[in-house]
C-alpha cells in the first residue's frame, strides 16, 4: 500500500491539497474520508467540490446521508455515513449505481468501507497543540491510484510540508 502524508496548516493549504487532487479525479472514482468530529472532512470536500469547478454549496449531508453536485466531469457525490450503523443500512440506500458514474467522496468511510475496495483513502487528523492544523494522510491498496498518488505527493512536495 501506497502512502503519505501532509500537514495543512489553514483552510488555505487545505484548499490547495484538494485542489491539487481534483486534477486528478476522474468519474467512477470513491475516496473514503476517515477521521474524528471536526477535523476537516467536510471543509477538504467543500473545497473539493469548488475546485472540481462547482459553484454549489456544499453542506454536510449528516441528515439526508447523501448530497449530489454538478461538476464540469458530471456529478459529484457526497455520502456521510455517520449515522449509519452498517454496511447493510448503506447498501439498502441504492447509491451503488450512482457511485460508477461520480466522483464520490464518503464521509465516515470506514462503515462503509468494503463496499468500496478500490478507495482512495483521506485520514484526518488533528495535530497536536495546533487548534486550525490537520494532517491528511493518503493511502489506497488499489494499484489505479499509485500513479495518482506519486503525481499528488510531487504537487504537494512542492507546496507544502509533504
Amino acid at each position: 500500500m501506497n502512502a503519505f502524508s501532509v500537514t495543512c496548516r489553514s483552510r488555505e493549504e487545505t484548499a490547495v491539497v484538494a485542489a491539487a487532487l481534483a486534477r486528478l479525479l476522474r468519474p467512477g472514482d470513491a475516496m473514503l474520508l476517515k477521521g474524528p468530529l471536526a477535523s476537516g472532512k467536510t471543509a477538504f470536500v467543500q473545497e473539493l467540490v469548488a475546485a472540481l469547478g462547482s459553484k454549489a454549496e456544499v453542506t454536510s449531508p449528516t441528515f439526508t446521508l447523501a448530497q449530489f453536485y454538478p461538476v464540469p466531469s458530471g456529478t459529484f457525490m457526497h455520502i456521510d455515513a455517520y449515522r449509519l450503523s452498517s454496511v447493510a443500512e448503506f447498501r439498502d440506500l441504492a447509491l451503488e449505481d450512482f457511485v460508477a458514474g461520480s466522483i464520490t467522496a464518503v464521509e465516515w468511510g470506514d462503515i462503509v468501507e468494503q463496499d468500496f475496495p478500490n478507495a482512495l483513502s483521506i485520514n484526518f487528523e488533528f495535530v497536536e497543540n495546533e487548534d486550525n492544523w490537520r494532517k491528511l494522510t493518503f493511502s489506497a491498496a488499489a494499484e489505479k491510484w499509485q500513479a495518482v498518488l506519486s503525481s499528488l505527493k510531487n504537487q504537494l512536495g512542492e507546496r507544502l510540508k509533504v
